[in-house]
């Protein structure tokens, strides 16, 4: 048996009483254990000075599947310095892989654990690439990962949808349909993109409201979303439906935002990288601040969660599921080039390099609407930290993020850097909530577990998994949740002082919700029609689902109780 003592740390753990008090942490075996008097432990951590928290949870990030692979081989500049390759890793645990924007696998695991986290998942993974998914993020050292598969805007669900009627008569086929693609391709979940509107793009449709009909199929994304959001909570999905919602980046979409909290009827969802779902039509620029008006939603219904997607000055890439809207964006890219992509018609993907400029009035307003958001909705956990990597910038801004919610003195510097206009005129400039500590901890580790449904993560209580991240108290935030003095993996040493020190394969979290198997004669047919593999082949088994991640553990994730499965 090893044991592992963290001495005197001021445990951070919003899940259990006492968070916040002066303590020690024992782990025995990789598992968060009692202490036990007397007992004399294999290894000593003197954590006095120091924060402890869980490991970081990542709920929404972009770390594999194609449009990761393409947004990575357009941004050839994000991996090379000039003419010239980046220098190869001091660190010798360090294989050579680099990139911001888009960094390649290996780099990925390093930056995050290198900041205390320890899972991510991965929001946009389509059935034909669950595969090439799966292997991506296995290769991603150190992190625990899972993804959720995308549905809503392929052509058998909308079909189905179609023919249910206004009564969704076939509704039982259309919850097996769903409980079988999150079976094969080994899901954590269920993500719907600018529901029905990648479909209806290719029929050359330009926009699609929540309450505008497809012109092929005459369904909307009001039926779209509710009828996933019920399927999963009769399956008894624990992560709710996540929903990219409609017209992303318009001006007034905040109108498609409440109307869709509205079509969900009180069942629970997810609302993702909601600051691009927050905008509204005042002002002389006919483009505002929605986030209040956001907020107030949120705060009335206790079912709904989100993430925020806060943008990052700087070079980015955006890559994203929805093609109508990237198509849209694209005359924006910078560097000028882009690409789009369909896949099987089952979903799109378009990705188009961006910078966000502190003196765009647009880029300032995204800015400003985003902390906005983080600092008015009155419950931590709804709440999720995020840029939406690499959409609204890069993972490794998180830091730089947690001080701008933490110290206002410091938001307030940088808000005076922006565009004048909106500098003067927004509500942020009056905010004067700072995060405490425990909201952080609740906003990037206990909040996503409960969200996923993992029990034995995000906290530090008995029987959880020893993913341990320990920080030097320092009036700095940035400085000190950028670099962890130590930060643990079930147990096992993974960085120190900002530096790898193990690099073990990290394990896969997945659902497998029951399913009537009658289902499949359906699913035959429209693969044999419309797909390049033989059905036959569609569903990743366990043994592949290892050998996909490097043979990292499998974490299967229970329904929760009630439900069919």
């Amino acid at each position: 048996m090893n044991s592992l003592l963290l001495r005197g740390g001021r445990v951070i753990d919003p899940c259990h009483p006492g968070s916040g008090d002066t303590r020690d942490v024992v782990v025995r075996d990789g598992v968060i254990a009692a202490p036990q008097p007397g007992e004399r432990h294999d290894e000593t951590v003197d954590a006095t000075g120091c924060v402890v928290m869980a490991g970081g949870i990542d709920l929404h990030t972009h770390i594999g599947g194609g449009k990761v692979n393409l947004a990575r081989l357009l941004m050839a500049e994000d991996h090379r310095d000039g003419a010239n390759p980046y220098p190869l890793p001091s660190n010798p645990l360090e294989l050579a892989s680099c990139g911001t924007c888009a960094p390649g696998t290996l780099a990925t695991g390093y930056r995050y654990v290198e900041m205390g986290y320890t899972a991510a998942f991965e929001p946009a993974m389509v059935p034909s690439n669950a595969r090439h998914a799966h292997m991506e993020m296995g290769d991603v050292p150190v992190l625990d990962h899972g993804a959720y598969v995308m549905l809503g805007s392929d052509e058998l669900f909308l079909q189905l949808l179609a023919e249910g009627g206004p009564n969704l008569r076939n509704f039982s086929l259309i919850r097996d349909y769903t409980a079988w693609t999150i079976h094969a391709s080994k899901a954590m979940g269920v993500k719907v993109v600018n529901p029905a509107g990648i479909s209806a793009f290719k029929f050359n449709q330009r926009k699609l409201d929540v309450d505008e009909q497809h012109v092929r199929w005459q369904v909307t994304p009001r039926q779209v979303v509710h009828t996933l959001a019920r399927a999963l909570r009769e399956l008894g999905v624990p992560h709710p439906l996540h929903i990219h919602g409609s017209n992303l980046g318009v001006a007034g979409n905040i109108q498609s935002t409440l109307e869709t909290i509205a079509a969900l009827e009180g069942l629970p969802a997810h609302l993702t990288h909601i600051q691009f779902h927050a905008y509204g039509t005042e002002g002389p620029k006919k483009f505002s601040s929605a986030a209040l008006q956001l907020a107030e939603a949120v705060n009335a219904h206790p079912e709904i969660s989100i993430d925020v997607g806060q943008i990052m000055f700087g070079q980015t890439v955006t890559a994203s599921g929805d093609t109508m809207r990237q198509y849209a964006q694209s005359g924006l890219a910078n560097p000028r080039k882009w690409v789009g992509a369909d896949i099987e018609a089952m979903a799109g993907c378009g990705v188009v390099p961006f910078r966000y400029r502190e003196q765009s009035y647009v880029n300032a307003l995204q800015w400003v609407i985003g902390l906005e958001i983080f600092l008015s909705v009155k419950n931590p956990w709804q709440v999720v930290l995020t840029t939406d990597h690499p959409n609204g910038g890069p993972f490794t801004s998180y830091p730089h993020l947690i001080r701008l919610l933490m110290d206002r003195s410091f938001r307030d510097e940088q808000l005076a850097k922006l565009h004048p206009d909106v500098a003067a005129n927004c509500a942020l400039k009056s905010m004067t909530r700072e995060l405490t500590l425990e909201e952080i901890a609740v906003m990037t580790r206990a909040g996503p577990a409960r969200l996923l449904g993992l029990k034995d993560r995000g906290h530090l209580g008995e029987g959880a998994a020893a993913d341990i991240a320990v920080y030097r108290e320092d009036a700095d935030r940035e400085a000190m949740f950028r670099t962890p003095e130590h930060v643990f993996k079930d147990g096992i040493p993974v960085a120190r002082a900002g530096r790898v020190i193990a690099t073990p394969v990290g394990g896969t979290h997945f659902i497998e919700p029951g399913y009537d198997t009658a289902v499949e004669k359906t699913l035959r047919r429209h693969w044999a029609a419309h797909g390049s593999v033989n059905f036959d082949h569609v569903a990743i088994g366990k043994d592949e689902l290892c050998r996909c991640c490097n043979g990292g553990r499998l974490l299967p994730t229970e329904c929760f109780e009630g439900s069919g499965s």
